[in-house]
């Protein structure tokens, strides 16, 4: 196997591509097969590789802009053999020689399995260098936009930070038991690749969970290619937890004696604890940042469904075990987008539009959702799912959705009395339910969403759809109604009861009622006419359409929330039907 070693100027811009015999690669800025983004000098597809046995043959394609540079000349094709290199731009390339991932069975003469106190004892031999290489790690750690750029950056800062050592990989154990480098590096980077020990490996990563160290005898002859060859006689391997989803640590090896650190008195051996000392603190801090990123993505993932009290109550170690679907009494609220479907009629030209408007709208509903401690359950379309109740009982969960609910209308409102506003010409409707559902992580063993199910969903649906029927925003269920009629300050909004209905297609009927915004700021229906209406209701249901009538026509023309019993009592002649039970059933949904 062979293999391209690529160097731009700074010690960042490195590369490595393995080069499977009969292959064709394009090497380009971006789109090639082998990109080199650093380097503005290289066209978008510059070369053309083939892989041959034992070397490559290089084409200069026809829109490259600039020289290719082999044996110090412009060239427009060549015949490359390992140990040469040829240059385009500022880059070099170098081919080599890349031997197999294998590993090494070779038995160590010393084994040393390190404990955190032991290492306390232990003095750093250059500390100045250390500080230095520490220095920069949070900047590896944050710059690095990918998992391989990242390998990539420890690599080489260990390097520097283990002055001595001839290679560092990260190495890991697959789930089949195989041992993988993720990313590796040479201090000569012509000297090839090396082979891990798989004894090490597995004795600091599944068994010992340690650092450990392995010393082999100087000079012991090559048996196979299964032991590790002369050039290294000492490696230690460190577990860095959480750096990828299997077994993973940083490897270090090299050799005795020359490289160590010049000007000490300490033993090889002590040497080599100072830089397993060095190498447990490198990899303490990059578990504790990258665990720390992970769980800021994980969250930033759960925001978009949880409120901030629940995401603190999952804690940082995200106890998931909290959205296991459990049965509670929960408040459902379903937030449904008026004029979309005339909108994607008339808007069928400019779709992307409609969908970024309808987007804000849902934005707005999510907002105040999130915002009053409920949590998103679901997009049907241009309806929202939010609830509250879930994880955790509240007696207030439904106050909490009336509260959400009145933001909302006020939003839409207030988007409605704005000049040529995106969302000026979107209206809403709100049904809201409580009672006992189903709620967390809900689906299929493929797929899985957080929300909520049981007839009490439905319920919120069917209201919501009943307010373009009773000609008001926000609708109620009675057992919302009476929660909020007792613990919602009047200060923040009202109840008004407007009928006993039958809902098409079930079989009990319920009493539903509107939420009101507080008399302050709908001046229009005061207390005092929110409280006759409902005696017109109650009057309504008991069979006095009469009274009923003139309870209701005392209301302002602008409350539409009227014309629906309106509508029956004139129908009637001001007189309920024969067997009338107080309960309108509707003839559809």
């Amino acid at each position: 196997m062979l293999e391209l070693i690529i160097q731009g100027t700074k010690p960042a811009q490195t590369q490595r591509h393995p080069l499977p015999s009969g292959t064709r690669l394009v090497i380009g800025r971006e789109t090639a097969n082998v990109a080199i983004p650093w380097d503005p000098l290289i066209s978008r597809n510059h070369v053309q590789l083939d892989v041959r046995p034992g070397h490559v043959q290089l084409s200069r394609l026809p829109n490259a802009r600039n020289p290719l540079f082999f044996g110090g000349e412009a060239v427009d094709s060549c015949r490359v053999e390992i140990g040469q290199h040829f240059v385009i731009g500022s880059t070099s390339f170098q081919l080599a020689a890349a031997e197999p991932n294998g590993t090494s069975l070779a038995q160590p003469v010393e084994e040393f399995a390190f404990k955190s106190q032991e290492l306390r004892k232990i003095r750093y031999q250059d500390p100045d260098n250390r500080i230095e290489v520490l220095t920069h790690l949070p900047e590896v750690i944050a710059g690095a936009r990918s998992d391989p750029e990242l390998f990539h950056r420890l690599v080489n800062l260990m390097l520097k930070g283990v002055v001595h050592a001839e290679a560092v990989a990260i190495v890991a154990i697959g789930k089949t038991d195989d041992i993988q480098m993720l990313h590796w590096e040479r201090r000569r980077e012509t000297a090839g690749t090396f082979h891990p020990s798989r004894r090490l490996v597995e004795e600091s990563l599944e068994r010992q969970r340690a650092s450990v160290l392995h010393i082999w005898e100087q000079g012991s002859p090559q048996q196979s290619e299964q032991t590790l060859t002369q050039e290294f006689d000492w490696a230690y391997c460190t577990p860095v937890p959480g750096l990828a989803t299997e077994p993973t640590g940083l490897y270090i090896a090299g050799r005795m004696g020359k490289t160590f650190v010049p000007g000490t008195t300490l033993s090889d051996t002590l040497q080599l604890e100072a830089d397993v000392k060095f190498t447990e603190l490198v990899a303490e801090i990059i578990s504790s940042v990258v665990r720390a990123r992970r769980l800021e993505r994980q969250k930033a993932g759960l925001r978009q469904f949880f409120a901030p009290p629940v995401l603190a109550a999952l804690g940082d170690e995200l106890d998931t075990t909290l959205l296991e679907p459990s049965e509670c009494d929960i408040t459902v609220m379903f937030c449904d987008l008026r004029g979309f479907s005339q909108r994607a009629e008339s808007e069928a030209g400019d779709l992307i539009g409609l969908l970024e408007r309808v987007s804000r709208a849902l934005g707005v509903m999510t907002h105040h959702i999130l915002e009053h401690g409920g949590v998103t359950g679901d997009f049907q379309g241009d309806a929202t799912l939010g609830f509250w109740g879930w994880p955790f009982p509240s007696p207030d969960a439904a106050v909490h959705a009336c509260r959400a609910a009145l933001g909302i209308r006020a939003a839409f409102a207030k988007a409605a009395a704005t000049k040529n506003h995106p969302l000026a010409d979107f209206a809403m409707g709100i049904g809201i339910a409580h009672g006992r559902a189903v709620a967390g992580k809900i689906g299929t063993a493929e797929q899985v969403k957080v929300t909520v199910f049981g007839p009490v969903v439905n319920l919120a649906s069917r209201l919501e759809g009943m307010t373009k029927q009773l000609r008001v925003p926000i609708v109620l269920d009675e057992a919302t109604a009476k929660i909020v009629r007792q613990r919602l300050p009047a200060t923040e909004g009202r109840i008004r009861k407007l009928a006993r209905l039958l809902p098409y297609g079930m079989e009990t009927p319920v009493v539903v009622s509107e939420l009101l915004p507080a008399a302050v700021d709908e001046p229009e229906l005061s207390d005092a006419l929110v409280a006759e209406y409902e005696q017109g209701v109650d009057h309504f249901i008991a069979g006095r359409w009469d009274q009923a009538y003139r309870c209701l026509h005392g209301m302002p023309a602008s409350d539409r929330a009227q014309d629906f019993l309106m509508q029956q009592i004139v129908l009637h002649n001001r007189t309920a039907p024969p067997n009338w039970d107080g309960t309108i059933r509707l003839p559809s949904k």
